[in-house]
């Protein structure tokens, strides 16, 4: 066992690991860093926590980490990059859990079932904001736990992209709000008969993290994504209250303000409200059944024509999306990249901030694929270049180079800003087929005249890129 002192002084370590950790994952070149400093800061937090006193069944505890961590190495071995926003929405609905058991676990340590009376030292005030922090944890993690699997039910398919949107829901969830405060007075009030004020809670609570994240549209999943990485933050921390474990707080806290700063930077990406994230149904107002008639008509081309059109080409900028993730193209496409920058043209990839399904999806992708960072260039750096570029191609995207965001204020994404591909002066779209993105609307772009298509698996359709242009 270690001393109290010592304890006090690793987790004040390891939160500065943790601050470090966050520090470094905001770029690239540092974001390995970052995650090791995080790996170091958890093992110090659990060393420090399970040597620590008041902590018994040391043997259950071994035993349960050791599984867990077989599980976790399983599981990440196996998930494909494109699955990564899966489970990264699953994990989320794991930390809701773990408050929601925390929660009841620390009600029955001062009121056992079968017993009306405390069996701890709390009394008076105390007493009541150690009820406040285990009902307000339970809350908070039962939203984070049922919202967590709607995200990743979405995200995996097996639940429907499209917004499930009822008049009138808004108000359903300011009565339910309203019905939980009551239940929490009533549960402060009489504690001894609090249980079941406590499973009505969750109950309610449940229903509205199912609600707040069925009411968003597929279009909208990578901000739930972000705003969901946030809810799992503060559900640790006020587990951490339950606890009475600062470094859980602290920790918890760190996540739940980086979490919401995310997705703050990803409304403002996306043009979107942050409180209307937070209240579920953003985004919904308008339906693409009063979009504008596309005109035009969609012309393809082949490998070897788009493989002339880059050899012609003297500034190049390829748009990645989740087909590249999907038919993991970013190997073969670096390859092509630094056989372009051979023959000495300029070439730049332009990264919407939620391309993909998560956020930072595809600068990982490319960075798994040795793309050098510095021609890596975000949305608001790439489309005032894009007038004076010769040739964009667009792997695997659809919504974030959809014009309708704005021109069209019948569109679902009107108002998203969008890599604004079709100012270049030729434009390739590479897509398997004709099928719209994942916000379930058609793309005008694909019909402008400056634009053709290209169909085929994104990695099949590179590597005969490769041989055309070496030919």
């Amino acid at each position: 066992m270690i001393s109290e002192g010592i304890q006090t002084a690793a987790y004040l370590f390891a939160s500065v690991l943790f601050i470090l950790s966050l520090g470094g994952l905001s770029s690239q070149e540092s974001a390995k860093r970052g995650v090791m400093y995080g790996i170091v800061g958890m093992a110090i937090a659990i060393l420090s926590t399970v040597l620590g006193g008041g902590v018994n069944g040391h043997i259950y505890i071994i035993i349960a980490l050791a599984i867990a961590s077989v599980i976790g190495i399983i599981v990440a071995r196996k998930v494909e990059m494109t699955s990564m926003p899966q489970l990264v929405a699953i994990l989320h609905s794991f930390v809701g859990l773990a408050a929601v058991l925390v929660g009841f676990g620390s009600y029955f340590e001062y009121f056992p079932i079968g017993d009306i009376t405390a069996t701890a030292s709390l009394h008076g005030s105390e007493l009541t904001i150690h009820l406040v922090e285990v009902f307000i944890g339970i809350f908070i993690g039962a939203i984070t736990f049922t919202g967590s699997i709607i995200a990743w039910g979405k995200l995996d398919g097996k639940i429907m992209s499209k917004p499930l949107a009822y008049k009138g829901r808004h108000l359903v969830n300011i009565i339910l709000v309203i019905i939980t405060i009551i239940l929490g007075v009533m549960f402060v009030q009489n504690p001894t008969e609090g249980l079941t004020p406590l499973y009505i809670m969750t109950a309610i609570a449940s229903f509205i993290g199912i609600m707040l994240v069925m009411a968003i549209g597929g279009a909208d999943m990578p901000v739930v994504v972000s705003m969901l990485n946030s809810y799992s933050g503060w559900a640790a921390s006020a587990a951490g209250f339950m606890l009475g474990n600062d470094l859980l707080i602290v920790t918890g806290a760190l996540v739940g303000s980086s979490g919401a700063i995310l997705s703050i930077i990803m409304c403002e990406a996306m043009n979107r409200s942050f409180l209307s994230v937070i209240f579920g149904g953003f985004g919904n107002t308008s339906s693409s059944s009063s979009s504008k008639e596309i005109e035009g008509e969609v012309t393809s081309a082949t490998h070897s024509e788009v493989a002339n059109a880059l050899k012609e080409a003297k500034s190049i900028v390829i748009v990645p999306g989740y087909g590249m993730a999907v038919a993991k193209a970013q190997y073969p496409i670096h390859e092509m990249v630094e056989i372009l920058k051979k023959e000495g043209k300029t070439v730049h990839f332009g990264i919407h901030p939620v391309a993909g399904r998560l956020p930072g999806h595809m600068n990982v992708l490319l960075a798994e694929a040795s793309v050098p960072y510095d021609i890596v260039l975000e949305m608001d750096e790439i489309n005032p270049d894009l007038s004076e570029t010769d040739l964009v191609m667009v792997i695997g995207a659809n919504d974030i180079v959809n014009p309708a965001a704005i021109e069209d204020e019948g569109s679902p994404i009107y108002g998203m800003p969008v890599i604004e591909v079709w100012n270049a002066k030729k434009v390739i779209v590479m897509k398997r087929s004709m099928a719209a993105g994942y916000a379930g609307i058609e793309n005008p772009l694909f019909y402008k005249d400056n634009t053709d298509m290209l169909y085929g698996d994104a990695k099949d359709t590179v590597q005969k890129l490769i041989s055309e242009i070496n030919n």
